[in-house]
């Protein structure tokens, strides 16, 4: 027998593990999303090398704009000015000397000559530099001199509207939306170690990623060279932050949050509602299966959970049904086994006795004689058998139609107990009866039977000159519904075994003897029998204390 888990693990509990395998569908749409995020880097990565190459393409092969002095109008230019003019000191160039500020008029925001510039050069660069300014990108032009030349755009966008409902605050605390609030300024090291100018100025264009100084937006750069011939006269460079691309990625991952919650849910409920169902039949089937055949072993009714549904359980319920039906033919087969088995016999044995009558009337020897008593002796013994398989089988039909009376349990009790001291005078019979009477609805004659059957069992088991112990009482636990008459003798246990056969039908647990009367296990089988008919049971116990058993069947008072 397998042992039994300390807990249970339901079919509901199965399918919520099974269901935690939607989790796949999360992380394949996450992934999905990383990877449509790296997609799109790559494209504004090629769209930012695209611009700076089309601005660059307006500027090759005009040396002279890139001559031009600049006149350093923000803070920003000045910063990036110096860490380029760094940059070439550190890289071992000469940079060409700076103007002094001092001799520098201001001029217009996009007018980066001098005042002696000419006018048609000014016109042309400031169209060139109208052209350069976007919403969310700044572009740098800056010539071999690691001077910034133009200076167009900004990093920054509009900022994005904060969300109003409790969901969408509870999504944007979620997943983080990216935010317009950042640094745009030029850090210390972002010029001296940008490889993507460096390589403009040297040909190749090139880019890269890197932090805004207080580390709240990613910016990519693209930078591309300006020829003139198979000169490098300066580099476009142009700079944009992320933010479009994380904002694209966190409604996405808003959406398929909300998508995942939502089918997780559905699935919840769906297994949920099937696994009830599922559990629900099976117990369902359980319980039929148990209350199929009673405590007796008599089937009761047939299962038929299910029997209509084309799944598993159906085929189970009508496989379940099919065998209760041959059981339940079997069982009537064994039942009528007895009656049969005596009409069919009866016949033979009449043969037989009439022989052997007609043979005692014949001169034989003396010999012959004795194999006619034998014969004789086992004929009788036959025909004892006869009899009380007739017996079980006439009682189960009378039981049916007997007709009930109330009498008095303890005075039928009383006058059994002083008719055994008579028929078995080795042993000693004690009888305890309550004080009032004990009122039964039922048939005395069967409670008769029954004592009978329960006495001559205690006769046969106790050693001799052992007493006997009758008693009658009322349930404790059912006051005044149950009465109880008990039967106890001294001898040995009954073994474990036997103790959930011993009232069924042909079960003994009496050893052969050769020569005693006949013992075919219906005496307590017929006991269980009145006793139900009595709206009660029967049952064996060994004796607390060992050396004994206690066997009582219960009557229902009326």
């Amino acid at each position: 027998m397998r042992p039994r888990l300390p807990f249970t693990f339901g079919l509901r509990a199965q399918l919520a593990l099974v269901a935690l395998t939607l989790l796949a569908l999360p992380w394949a749409g996450y992934r999905y999303v990383t990877e449509m995020e790296r997609f799109l880097l790559e494209g504004q990565e090629q769209a930012q090398i695209a611009t700076a190459r089309a601005v660059a393409t307006a500027l090759n092969g005009r040396p002279q704009l890139m001559r031009l002095q600049p006149a350093i109008d923000s803070e920003l230019r000045a910063e990036a000015e110096a860490e380029l003019q760094r940059l070439a000191a550190a890289n071992g160039e000469t940079p060409a000397p700076e103007a002094s500020s001092a001799s520098v008029a201001p001029t217009a925001p996009h007018e980066i000559a001098r005042e002696s510039t000419p006018r048609e050069q000014v016109a042309e660069i400031s169209a060139i530099l109208a052209g350069l300014e976007r919403t969310t990108a700044r572009i740098w032009v800056v010539n071999r001199d690691y001077r910034v030349l133009a200076l167009a755009g900004s990093l920054k966008g509009p900022e994005a509207a904060a969300p109003q409902g409790l969901w969408q605050k509870l999504l944007g605390w979620l997943i983080r939306r990216p935010t317009e609030d950042f640094d745009e300024s030029v850090a210390a090291d972002v010029l001296a170690t940008g490889r993507d100018i460096a390589g403009a100025l040297q040909g190749t264009p090139g880019a890269r990623v890197r932090n805004t100084p207080d580390g709240r937006a990613v910016v990519v750069s693209a930078a591309y060279p300006i020829w003139n011939g198979d000169d490098v006269l300066g580099a476009v460079v142009v700079e944009e932050t992320t933010n479009a691309i994380l904002s694209v990625r966190s409604r996405a991952l808003q959406r398929l949050l909300l998508v995942t919650l939502a089918a997780f849910a559905v699935a919840a409920a769906v297994l949920l509602a099937f696994a009830t169902r599922l559990s629900n039949r099976i117990r369902r089937l359980r319980d039929e299966a148990e209350s199929a055949i009673d405590a007796t072993g008599r089937l009761t009714t047939r299962i038929a959970t299910g029997s209509n549904a084309r799944d598993e359980i159906g085929d189970l319920s009508r496989s379940f049904s099919a065998m209760l039906a041959r059981l339940s033919q079997h069982h009537a087969y064994l039942e009528s086994m007895a009656s049969r088995l005596s009409h069919e016999l009866r016949t033979p044995i009449a043969v037989v006795r009439s022989s052997l009558e007609n043979l005692e009337l014949q001169p034989l020897p003396g010999e012959a004689r004795v194999y006619i008593e034998r014969a004789e002796e086992g004929l009788a013994r036959l025909n004892t058998i006869l009899t009380r398989m007739s017996e079980a089988t006439r009682l189960e039909q009378s039981l049916a139609s007997q007709e009930r009376e109330r009498f008095d349990l303890s005075a039928v009790v009383a006058g059994c107990v002083e008719g055994y001291r008579g028929a078995y005078p080795g042993h000693a019979f004690e009888l305890r009866l309550p004080a009032a009477a004990v009122g039964v609805d039922g048939a005395p004659d069967l409670a008769a039977q029954l004592l009978d059957k329960l006495a001559a069992n205690a006769v046969d088991f106790s050693p001799p000159g052992a007493a006997i112990s009758v008693s009658v009482e009322r349930e404790g636990a059912n006051e005044g519904r149950l009465a109880r008459v008990s039967v106890q003798n001294q001898g040995p246990p009954l073994p474990e075994q036997m103790r959930g056969t011993l009232f069924e039908s042909m079960v003994s647990v009496r050893k052969e003897r050769g020569g005693a009367a006949p013992h075919l296990g219906l005496g307590l089988y017929i006991a269980r029998l009145i006793a139900e008919f009595h709206g009660g049971s029967v049952r064996a116990d060994n004796l607390p204390a060992g050396g004994g058993v206690i066997v009582s069947a219960t009557f229902r008072l009326a």
